[in-house]
């Protein structure tokens, strides 16, 4: 990551609660040389064009942190043999922060009387874990969705929804969607714009700067991908979306586990823009959106989100980027 996209964050400019009306969140437009320009969000389809097409992501959040009197365990990745990645968290007076605790083979006994077996480290961060239930249904009972510092309190797992979560699996909100309401979808359809589902279930944020994404399973549709061929431009909505579709476009099967990482060298096949929030300095994440924008244009437009105050974090503002380095 380069010095240009290194910079200070400022906590005033973290959301701390959920918008009161979802579409009224402030929308910045970075297009290619243009300056950015700033918008709602429920102008989004006079700004899109007939023929482009909205990929989504349809994976619902789970609530997926589970508290202890001083761990939380936030339940992140589902693995095929049937164990999950998890993280564990040291409760604060405000949330958790991280605890890097635990030792192989360590059980620790849950509310309801189950029980979690830490296995192996899978990242310095993340445990391969067992538990003694099936952990969708334990966590709709006993989880709450998990929240950081920056929200103040807790909220109903609903304000974790999008309109387009049907397939429950994410660890965390794949936020990027959540400005979406069903009469802003029936206006972008009505403009002739479409809308096409993949799956992509999110694990744990990464807290930790330069970080790299780890594996996570996702699904793109036949149906998808056949619209995606036809369309006018595609834009992503989250980056969810952008790792599935590019991870099928380098040579991926349609469904699987994706460790594909999307960076200016590799550059985007299929992505031509990008809806998505306002990422931390130094993400992985500013690495997929400099590949899609170039670094100049995204540079100017994270220049103009510091300077008029746009909110960060998954109750925050957003971001639609219409990339002048797409399709590499």
């Amino acid at each position: 990551m380069t010095a240009a996209l290194d910079f200070a964050l400022p906590d005033t400019l973290s959301a701390h609660e959920p918008p009161p009306v979802r579409d009224g969140v402030r929308l910045l437009v970075s297009d290619g040389e243009r300056e950015p320009t700033h918008h709602r969000f429920r102008d989004l389809p006079e700004l899109l064009q007939p023929g482009d097409l909205l990929v989504v992501n349809n994976s619902a959040t789970i609530p997926a942190a589970i508290r202890l009197d001083r761990l939380s365990v936030h339940f992140s990745t589902a693995r095929e043999d049937g164990t999950w990645l998890v993280e564990l968290r040291r409760r604060t007076a405000k949330a958790s922060e991280p605890y890097h605790g635990g030792e192989a083979g360590e059980w620790l006994p849950l509310p309801g009387g189950a029980t979690l077996r830490l296995l192996a480290r899978e990242t310095p961060r993340l445990w391969r874990a067992s538990l003694d239930q099936d952990v969708l249904k334990y966590l709709d009972k006993y989880g709450v969705p998990i929240r950081y510092s920056y929200v103040r309190r807790d909220w109903p797992l609903g304000e974790y929804q999008t309109v387009f979560g049907t397939v429950p699996g994410s660890a965390e909100m794949p936020s990027a969607a959540r400005p979406f309401t069903a009469d802003l979808v029936t206006a972008l359809v009505a403009r002739g714009i479409g809308i096409a589902p993949i799956t992509l279930h999110t694990g744990v944020a990464s807290p930790e700067k330069d970080e790299p994404p780890y594996a996570e399973w996702y699904e793109v549709p036949d149906w998808t991908r056949r619209q995606v061929e036809h369309a006018g431009r595609v834009i992503a909505v989250g980056t969810t979306v952008v790792r599935a579709l590019e991870t099928v476009a380098h040579g991926g099967p349609s469904s699987g586990w994706t460790t594909h990482l999307v960076t200016p060298s590799a550059g985007v096949r299929v992505v031509d823009g990008l809806i998505t929030g306002l990422h931390e300095p130094r993400s992985t994440h500013l690495m997929m959106l400099s590949a899609i924008a170039g670094e100049p244009a995204l540079t100017r437009g994270y220049e103009a989100a510091l300077r008029e105050g746009y909110l960060w974090h998954e109750f925050g503002d957003s971001h639609l980027i219409l990339g002048s380095a797409a399709r590499a």
